[in-house]
């Protein structure tokens, strides 16, 4: 409609371009009907615990005859649009308005975050454990800036005069999606399954074997773990710290003696329960104030390449993490790459695009990860970071 500030191809976009719209179909796949055997489920399309996610998750009770799964749909992200589906595309019709109406509210991007972490990371109702990765489902992986990349665009943002709020968002979901992770942590400790090895480093176990001679993970050793013992995955937290510290640098000194704490801890054959789920806790308090701020804060060049930098002086502690939190921080660096591109207007730097794509090949193989390899192809990265040292 004409004056509308909505496209209205948005369904069109989401059917034929968007991963989302066969989120349902691939249930019936040769890989989900193996999960779901293995799993002792009769069929992977139709067992509440895969549609929780892979559907728009509506209780039986609550859909109409004309209900149909079509894998994640509009109402999965936007919420019940009875009251606002129409109104929305009119003329002066504001977002506002249809909040008021039972909208969910995804330009905010704290509450984006929020929704998109529900099923990519997790709640009290959908949730990915162990036993689902070893019939065969993949780890959850989250990272706003990189998802929202990869996903084809079926709205136009409000007019903005903050060039840099790519590059905000961006440290906003690094936040919010550390303290969803860590509330799953702490509903984990609380359960009836501990430990819990999906909160572990998986490569920590599957890995290639090598001899002796030639093992990384011997030679750097088991600091402040036993050998044998897995540690705590570390990649919801490998780059946070440094946005953390960034916001404020008392929240950064108790947010980095907590998670070494709680590292600690989670690194121990049997941790203290209480004590994970306390500090995961008093963490996500922290992570709540630093959210609000960095959501409310300006972003700017100088932060963006503060960022940057951050990321690759700690190449060589971020890499020993391991794979999971060396493709955190990669992502991370092309996120910020393109931000500040996008905020400058600058076109693409091919010897930025080839610095990254080194990096990535680091990643291809997880079992032939190798944190000396991705260390230093990290801090080649730092030669093209804009106003290097």
């Amino acid at each position: 409609m004409s004056g509308s500030r909505i496209l209205q191809t948005e369904y069109t976009t989401w059917m034929v371009q968007d991963k989302h719209a066969k989120a349902t179909d691939v249930l019936a796949n040769a890989v989900s009907t193996r999960i779901a055997k293995a799993l002792g489920l009769p069929r992977a399309e139709t067992a509440p615990t895969c549609l929780a996610c892979h559907s728009l998750d509506v209780p039986a009770a609550q859909r109409a005859r004309t209900f149909t799964s079509e894998g994640v749909s509009c109402e999965a992200c936007h919420g019940p649009a009875a009251a606002w589906l129409g109104p929305h595309t009119t003329r002066g019709w504001t977002h506002a308005q249809s909040v008021g109406l039972g909208m969910y509210d995804t330009k905010d991007v704290t509450k984006r975050v929020e929704r998109c972490a529900s099923c990519h990371i997790g709640t009290a109702d959908k949730a990915v454990d162990h036993e689902m990765i070893a019939a065969g489902h993949p780890d959850l992986v989250f990272d706003l800036a990189a998802f929202s990349a990869a996903m084809p665009r079926h709205w136009q943002g409000p007019p903005s005069t903050d060039r840099w709020r790519d590059v905000r968002d961006w440290s906003v979901g690094q936040i919010v999606q550390l303290r969803e992770g860590l509330a799953r942590l702490a509903r984990r400790a609380a359960g009836p399954v501990w430990p819990e090895y999906a909160e572990l480093d998986c490569f920590a176990c599957h890995h290639r074997l090598t001899r002796p001679d030639d093992s990384w993970r011997q030679a750097r050793g088991y600091a402040n773990r036993r050998p044998g013992s897995a540690p705590w995955n570390h990649a919801r937290f490998a780059v946070a710290r440094l946005i953390v510290r960034a916001a404020d640098a008392g929240a950064g000194e108790r947010f980095d003696a907590d998670m070494t704490q709680l590292a600690f801890e989670m690194s121990k054959l049997q941790g203290d329960r209480t004590k994970i789920a306390g500090i995961a806790g008093g963490v996500n308090t922290l992570l709540d104030g630093v959210a609000a701020r960095l959501a409310a804060r300006p972003a700017d060049a100088a932060l963006t390449v503060e960022y940057m930098r951050g990321i690759v002086d700690e190449a060589d502690r971020i890499a020993a993490f391991g794979e999971r939190s060396a493709e955190q921080a990669a992502m991370s660096l092309e996120a910020l790459f393109s931000g500040y591109r996008t905020a400058t207007g600058e076109d693409e730097d091919q010897a930025v695009r080839a610095a990254l794509d080194r990096l990535f090949q680091q990643l291809e193989n997880p079992s032939a990860y190798d944190p000396r390899r991705f260390a230093a192809e990290l801090k080649r990265v730092g030669e093209v970071v804009p106003g290097r040292r």
